[in-house]
């Protein structure tokens, strides 16, 4: 088989090496890849917004599955695009992918079915958007409607952050169209853990569990970012709990598309906070997401591209999807200045080393050619993922392994893990 996948950045960069292991593939392209996906696939010169250009390259080189994971690419209707034209792709279309870029819809969507999420109201105004965060008081979470490479959410821990965070949105209008609408959401407590699941639009079955790391600094303290680090499982997520978050979300969700008359095929992914054993939703993603790509699979013991295969061709009930019972743990290593303005063509040493030690995968994301050298090209470079007997053990492995690593301004968290020793032995 040949694949594609489209993309750049880190989750991509798994996605290749994974497939890579498959037994059922013999060529990969990426399009339009980065340094570290050069090395075990063909990177192809071709612009991912260019939809009629990627879908003339997988006909003539008769590709046989694409795999994207924008959900920019989702939400513009690149699966529909290629259905259209005989292709096989992996991913909701575009009336289901709608979960993401529009936060609005799915909170609403929840709302009605029910679902269980955090206290929220909508605005336009800004006035109006500032009367109300006086009125509740902090903290409280901000979030713009539409979809943002930076994610658009901010937590703010005092009335000020979140009102200098509306005039940036509202006033500044740093995200454009996508914060003509805000979200203004109730800040729960508890544990934040991610949860994904696969469906065919017929078979739900659930992957895995994560914690994922936002904040740029230790303790969770500092800008949100698209994500600095995560491990799997979520020692918090028993069976009992997986039991409640399916029954009370992501089957709900699934079925409430389907009353909207919508069919969701492709991987689900919730971000949730866990109040003692009551699940709320935070986010939905439509895809894989980052770093949740790289923290999960390595673990994965199913061949890949037999799962991809199952979800389009409407057959999951069919296969068993195993996984290692190592524990991963991920640590992303960004550049000065990220989520901010970042340093870019710094030339990045070690990486040859991070190579050759062994439960380690080094997935690129911000990288690029100098050259014989390889740099920073974005404002998150690099992903490193340890697999160990339990997190604590993959947590020393990963870090030892970033040790290798160097580059001017090169930053990472350094807590990543932590909090999950205790749950391990309870």
């Amino acid at each position: 088989m040949k694949v594609l996948v489209i993309g750049s950045g880190g989750r991509e960069h798994a996605l290749v090496w994974k497939l890579s292991q498959s037994k059922h593939i013999n060529k990969i392209y990426c399009c339009p890849g980065n340094a570290g996906i050069a090395e075990i696939a063909e990177c192809i010169d071709i612009s991912p917004d260019n939809l009629s250009a990627i879908i003339d390259f997988v006909k003539y080189e008769w590709i046989d599955l694409t795999i994207v994971c924008s959900e920019k690419l989702l939400s513009r209707g690149i699966v529909d695009a290629f259905e259209k034209e005989g292709c096989r792709i992996l991913g909701p279309n575009r009336d289901a992918a709608q979960l993401r870029p529009s936060r609005v819809f799915t909170k609403n969507l929840m709302r009605l079915y029910r679902i269980p999420i955090p206290e929220y109201k909508v605005f336009t105004s800004y006035l109006h958007a500032q009367d109300y965060v006086n009125l509740k008081g902090a903290p409280i979470v901000i979030k713009v409607d539409g979809f943002s490479e930076d994610n658009g959410v901010f937590l703010a821990s005092s009335v000020e952050e979140a009102v200098d965070a509306l005039k940036l949105i509202m006033k500044d209008k740093i995200f454009g169209d996508a914060g003509n609408r805000v979200i203004i959401e109730e800040s729960l407590k508890g544990e934040k853990v991610s949860f994904i699941i696969v469906t065919d639009g017929k078979t739900i079955v659930p992957l895995t569990s994560l914690h994922k790391y936002k904040q740029i600094f230790n303790g969770d303290k500092g800008l949100d970012t698209a994500g600095m680090g995560a491990y799997s499982p979520s020692p918090i997520i028993t069976g009992e709990l997986e039991t409640i978050i399916m029954e009370k979300i992501m089957r709900p969700a699934l079925k409430a598309l389907n009353s909207e008359g919508i069919k969701y095929k492709g991987i689900l992914s919730a971000d949730l906070t866990v109040d003692k054993v009551r699940p709320y939703v935070f986010e939905f993603n439509c895809c894989f997401g980052d770093p949740e790509t790289q923290t999960i699979l390595p673990r994965l013991k199913t061949d890949f591209t037999d799962m991809a295969l199952a979800i389009i061709e409407e057959r999951l009930s069919d296969i068993d999807i195993e996984w290692r019972q190592e524990a991963s743990v991920c640590i992303v290593v960004s550049s000065r200045g990220y989520p901010g303005k970042y340093q870019k063509g710094v030339v990045i040493t070690g990486l040859e080393k991070v190579k050759a030690v062994e439960d380690i995968v080094v997935l690129h994301a911000g990288t690029s050619f100098s050259n014989k050298d390889i740099i920073t090209s974005g404002g998150r470079v690099v992903s490193i993922t340890a697999t160990g007997a339990d997190i604590k053990g993959a947590k020393i492995k990963a870090y030892n392994a970033v040790e290798k690593i160097s580059f001017d301004g090169m930053h990472y968290r350094k807590d990543i893990g932590d909090n999950a020793f205790n749950k391990e032995k309870t």
